[in-house]
């Protein structure tokens, strides 16, 4: 498509201004959870390792890789992206075996797809990519409401290419409006024959399970030498990959904490965090903490003990407003499931507390919020 062209679609689009990206850290630029993880695969566990947003799901494989947000030098625009380097070899591959990549999605947020109804969108998904060598992926977008899937190959080289798919609008399967998990965009880099078998049938709807992989898929454990670096990762509605959304930091920060904060006590980036409470026993201690961001849902609360930063354990120090201060534990986190905007952090230790008092609960330490999909 000319320049024109392009500028033309761009124009005419309803979505052509801003919040057309439908991604979240597209850029690659936040990494609430640390900048790498090493092992990911035949030794870990599916879920988030460092990138926000960025689900890692696979099965039954034995290679392993370190997954990193890493600097970008050579792309102009980008200073961060998403890399994969295999460090264990998996040539042996079973039939359940898989790994993907993949961002999910609220379903009240992919309304605007129309999907299910006769004036179903099409959907654009754009992206940068760079290998060690040139491999074929497959690029897919599931409905996890209604169990359909589409998929198309593409390839990478040895230098930048932004990889560009427009999948049709399906006018099957309406998505549910609401704050669970209703649709997903994955990069599928390792499969078995469960999900390569028959042949594959490239950009249409389906229910098919074992042909969601492209006929000429790459598998990315197939040496210990291959890398796959990710960034500028967009999708939106139309037919034209536009020039990529960049946000600015703060808007994609405040994005990805809906799903998962993490407040860091221990670096000196940030002060210890003093937080208003209530003494309601001998050796218990209830303190209020507000969330930077109003959560999807409920969250879960995690105190991280052992943070890279030289802690090797929770400091939590109490200061009643009629006793001397006394260190505490953590116990658990009282979350309100009708108020999503704050949570109690309850602690225990000491035997001098008195009940009724107020307190100044200092937190020098890491703890995280999760309410990810």
């Amino acid at each position: 498509m000319s320049k024109a062209a392009e500028l033309a679609a761009l124009i005419g689009s309803q979505t052509a201004q801003s919040n057309r990206n439908l991604i979240i850290n597209g850029a690659m630029n936040v990494a609430q959870r640390g900048t790498s993880s090493t092992g990911v695969g035949a030794a870990g566990s599916s879920g988030y390792h460092n990138l926000d947003r960025y689900r890692i799901a696979f099965s039954s494989t034995a290679g392993a890789l370190t997954m990193s947000q890493s600097a970008v030098t050579d792309l102009p625009g980008f200073a961060n992206c998403m890399k994969f380097d295999c460090t264990t070899a998996d040539t042996s591959i079973a039939a359940a075996e898989f790994f993907l990549v993949q961002q999910r999605f609220e379903g009240q947020n992919v309304q605007l797809l129309k999907k299910g109804t006769s004036s179903a969108e099409p959907v654009t998904v754009s992206f940068y990519a760079k290998a060690n060598a040139n491999a074929t992926y497959t690029l897919e977008l599931a409905d996890a409401d209604n169990g359909r899937l589409n998929s198309q190959e593409f390839s990478v080289t040895t230098s930048w290419t932004r990889v560009s798919k427009t999948f049709v609008g399906d006018t099957t399967g309406t998505l549910d409006d609401d704050n669970a998990h209703s649709f997903q965009c994955n990069i599928w880099i390792h499969a078995g024959s469960t999900y390569t078998g028959g042949t594959h049938t490239s950009n249409v709807w389906q229910t098919v399970t074992n042909q969601r992989i492209g006929d000429n898929a790459t598998s990315f454990f197939d040496s210990t030498d291959r890398t796959l670096e990710i960034t500028g990762w967009q999708m939106e509605v139309g037919e034209v990959a536009t020039p990529f959304e960049h946000r600015s930091f703060g808007d994609e920060l405040r994005r990805c904490q809906r799903y998962y904060e993490r407040y860091s006590g221990w670096t000196e980036a940030e002060a210890t965090l003093l937080l208003s409470g209530r003494i309601l026993s001998s050796n218990r201690n209830d303190a209020c903490y507000f969330f930077r961001t109003k959560k999807r849902a409920v969250p879960s609360l995690t105190m991280i003990s052992d943070n890279g930063s030289g802690g090797t354990s929770p400091s939590i120090v109490v200061f009643p407003s009629d006793a001397t201060s006394e260190t505490l534990s953590f116990i658990s986190a009282a979350i309100s499931g009708a108020n999503t905007c704050s949570a109690i952090i309850r602690t225990t230790g000491g035997a001098t507390l008195t009940n009724g008092h107020n307190s100044t609960t200092m937190m020098a330490t890491d703890f995280a919020f999760d309410a990810e999909l």
